[in-house]
């Protein structure tokens, strides 16, 4: 990464690690819930929030490795406050299930880092019928965030302290299909490109932060809506795609972040106080950066919302 060790106005640079941008940040009286935290830059993300004093409550889909991240963070720093739930969020009954017990559990939600993604998958359907990799990066954190809103935004004015909801993306997001979401198509066979369809998905967290945050600045609620790409990293994401994979061991060192320096926009963004007030924006290395024009479409991003909703009401009168 010696490529990139450039600083930004921020400060930071792409070198950058989560623990290294949150130096001497207090998120003492904090709750997060981190989704997609027992691997990758989720564990870090974890890792380091937890460090800052916030209790973290991680979204997990296999107990067991959540089990062994949280055990794993306590040893390191034993006054950490964490947990893990169970969390599939290519299942809307999981999603559902999850808020509920959340929601039921009493606690503050200060921070929603919508993180878990899989990625370049070959062509499948969740259980609820949608192409996978839409429905467990796009549509699961839809709902999910949807569910767990109102506790934030009680958190928000009861704390006086500003909310934030991080969803990370990709700069794949730019590679989307050519009409950007394919929404007659969202479930075709015919036409998928296993990439393709990853940044459709990531294109959607970029449209949905961005319609998000402005709802809540039209509601006047003090809860920001942000998205980024953590940067090209080395995690299992890549395991279905040999080529990637193997790009990834030959290149690594010089322009591959590793978990580290991975996790350090999406802490960067939920804890930093240079990102207090902005909303609806999008970075990348801690820094604010040029999301593309689709992603940027404020009619594209209200379209998307609609549909994302018409999907859920399908599922839920499905099941």
């Amino acid at each position: 990464m010696w490529l990139f060790s450039r600083k930004g106005p921020s400060g930071f640079s792409a070198c950058s690690t989560a623990e290294e941008v949150t130096h001497g940040i207090d998120g003492t009286g904090l709750t997060a819930i981190v989704t997609g935290a027992s691997s990758g830059i989720g564990t870090e993300t974890a890792r380091i929030l937890a460090l800052r004093g916030v209790h973290v409550v991680m979204g997990v889909r296999d107990m067991s490795a959540g089990r062994k991240v949280k055990e794993a963070i306590i040893k390191e720093i034993p006054t950490a406050k964490i947990d893990s739930m169970e969390l599939d969020l290519s299942s809307m009954a999981s999603v559902r299930n999850f808020a509920l017990e959340f929601n039921s559990m009493g606690l503050p939600l200060n921070l929603l880092i919508n993180n878990a993604g899989v990625m370049a998958t070959p062509f499948m359907l969740s259980k609820d019928k949608i192409e996978l990799q839409f429905a467990t990066n796009h549509v699961g954190h839809f709902l999910l965030t949807n569910l767990l809103l109102e506790t934030m935004k009680k958190t928000a004015c009861e704390s006086s302290k500003e909310g934030r909801i991080v969803n990370v993306s990709s700069r794949r997001h730019q590679l989307s299909y050519r009409e950007g979401i394919r929404f007659d198509k969202i479930n075709d066979q015919p036409g998928y490109g296993s990439l393709s369809a990853y940044g459709q998905s990531k294109l959607a967290n970029v449209l949905h932060a961005n319609e998000l945050a402005r709802r809540l600045k039209e509601e006047g609620v003090e809860i920001s809506a942000n998205s980024l790409h953590p940067g090209a990293i080395s995690t299992n994401l890549f395991r279905h795609h040999s080529f990637v994979s193997g790009l990834v061991g030959v290149l690594g060192k010089y322009v591959i972040k590793n978990v580290q320096q991975g996790a350090a926009t999406t802490c960067y963004v939920a804890l930093h106080p240079q990102v207090k007030g902005m909303s609806g924006k999008y970075f990348a290395d801690c820094d604010l950066a040029e999301a593309s024009s689709q992603a940027n479409n404020t009619e594209l991003a209200k379209k998307l919302w609609d549909f994302s909703l018409s999907l859920i009401n399908q599922c839920t009168h499905i099941s």
